[in-house]
């Protein structure tokens, strides 16, 4: 009784003396929307937690973006069955459905980079202790994010729902979705915001985070899917001014020392390390042979690359591709050589380069990507490599296409790639073969930068590409199914999430998907 005599009479004393400002409703001990966005730290974090998605899309876009094309492929897991493998599968063999969850991951971390986006910029107009030039800073690498990841999105979904403010109740979370050509109008002027107004130039050393240069890149990279090349071309001569150029090297452009350097326009940051606060780079042992030990690989021996690699596995056609002499075969592929048992798990007995390779009699053997395997590595599949995601010289590369488009001479720019690669210049005049040489050139270049689907979609004879590979692949892979490698039109889109359309039942299908 006495208890409850005295709490009556606290509440009491509350209930007497309260004011307006009484009750501060906002902790003053922990963060809340309503006090965080307002310095410029804050805002720095704010799009901090904007990038990080980035890494999460990594581990699945290889599965949409590289083996989806004639680069890569798979080591089969026969014994395995269950669907998480299929599923990884079927992306590579051109059967996924509406449901596959590593097509799907890729549309839901690219929303999860533009719903943070969104936050941030729709956050500015009240960070009363920002400063201007803090508050551009957050703004410009925020839309750069936001216009990247939506290019993401309209190349492998084509028109997808457009969100541009931050989600706050549920009528605003469902939209239809918008047109391709209004997907890509936000992207551009995002990006043309970005570069004009919002973005720091390009310094060296960069600190990993979007510049001028690289909403510069994005913007071209768009124009030239666009087939607007004259604009394209006006953004990338721009870039060397800011001090962008090619390592003198093709394999130092992935060696971890050289982060975020000259040659680097935009890369995803990862830091190696066991300790808190660390990122280190976990996808690139995915694309490992699976194998009991891949010490003569790494120089660390990870058991646990049984089950969760074999995945981005380098095909013969693509190794086929890399003219005679050409540095960056070496550079970009190994070969694993040993005893396959019944799971294709490999017991390695030898590493050996692709160049000129011949197979040694009685040993089965694998290429692996080995561009990003730079050892020591401190811990079990902890790698300090970045992800590129545009380098310099993919705008030549672009640069060299625009202008061939144009009917104006590549060779400049498209030599500069070739002779750091170690081949003779081009002296090629026909506009048809240049544009295939480009391309042959971006295959090579960029492999298992996930670059190769895109490309393929938007070349006049990519389908005609994928449909002769296909029948390679037939006769070359084994445990493929009955529909695979069925390359139809539309599968140059993937299907739109079926969890996304059964909680928004108005956004419709792409076409040639049953569900």
């Amino acid at each position: 009784m006495k208890k409850k005599y005295i709490l009556l009479m606290f509440m009491a004393l509350i209930a007497t003396s309260c004011k307006k400002d009484f009750i501060d409703l906002n902790p003053t001990d922990s963060l809340s929307p309503d006090t965080f966005f307002q310095t410029d730290d804050e805002l720095e974090q704010a799009v901090a937690a904007a990038y990080a998605p980035l890494r999460d899309l990594l581990i699945n876009d290889y599965h949409t973006s590289e083996t989806r094309s004639d680069n890569t492929h798979y080591i089969p897991n026969p014994n395995n069955r269950g669907t998480a493998t299929v599923y990884q599968e079927n992306v590579s063999d051109w059967n996924n459905d509406a449901n596959n969850d590593y097509v799907n991951a890729v549309y839901y971390w690219c929303y999860t980079g533009i719903s943070r986006a969104n936050i941030v910029i729709g956050r500015l107009p009240n960070a009363a202790k920002a400063t201007d030039a803090g508050k551009a800073r957050a703004d410009g690498q925020a839309k750069f994010l936001r216009a990247w990841n939506y290019f993401k999105l309209v190349r492998l979904f084509g028109g997808v729902p457009l969100y541009l403010t931050e989600v706050t109740n549920a009528a605003d979370a469902f939209k239809d979705r918008s047109t391709a050509d209004q997907v890509y109008a936000q992207i551009i002027a995002d990006s043309q915001d970005a570069i004009k107004e919002l973005l720091p130039p390009t310094k060296f050393p960069q600190t990993g985070e979007a510049t001028k240069g690289s909403a510069t890149m994005l913007l071209a990279d768009v124009y030239v899917t666009l087939k607007r090349y004259k604009e394209a071309e006006d953004l990338l001569n721009t870039l060397p001014a800011m001090g962008y150029d090619l390592n003198a090297n093709y394999a130092d452009a992935f060696v971890p020392t050289n982060k975020n350097g000259k040659e680097s326009i935009f890369e995803v940051q990862y830091l190696q390390g066991t300790a808190v606060g660390t990122q280190p780079n976990t996808v690139v042992f995915q694309f490992l042979p699976k194998t009991t030990t891949t010490v003569l690989i790494t120089g660390t021996a990870f058991p646990s690359n049984t089950t969760g690699s074999g995945w981005n596995i380098p095909t013969f056609d693509l190794l086929a591709d890399y003219e005679p002499n050409d540095k960056r075969l070496d550079a970009s592929i190994g070969i694993a050589e040993g005893t396959y048992d019944a799971s294709f798990v490999m017991t390695i007995s030898a590493v050996k380069s692709p160049v000129n390779y011949v197979p040694t009699p009685g040993k089965s053997y694998t290429a692996f990507i080995k561009k990003y395997i730079h050892p020591p590595f401190v811990a079990t599949t902890n790698s300090n490599d970045d992800w590129p995601i545009y380098r310099y010289s993919e705008a030549l590369l672009l640069l060299a296409e625009a202008q061939n488009e144009q009917s104006e001479s590549p060779l400049v720019a498209l030599n500069k790639v070739r002779v750091r690669a170690g081949l003779p210049a081009s002296t090629e005049t026909d506009q048809g073969k240049l544009r295939d040489i480009i391309m042959h050139e971006r295959r090579v270049e960029l492999a298992f930068e996930n670059k190769r689907f895109h490309d393929l979609q938007r070349m006049p004879n990519g389908l005609s590409i994928m449909q002769a590979y296909a029948v390679k692949a037939k006769q070359n892979f084994t445990n493929l199914v009955a529909n695979a490698f069925d390359i139809e039109p539309y599968k140059f889109l993937f299907p739109i999430p079926l969890p996304e359309r059964n909680l928004n039942p108005g956004m419709k299908q792409n076409p040639g998907y049953s569900f």
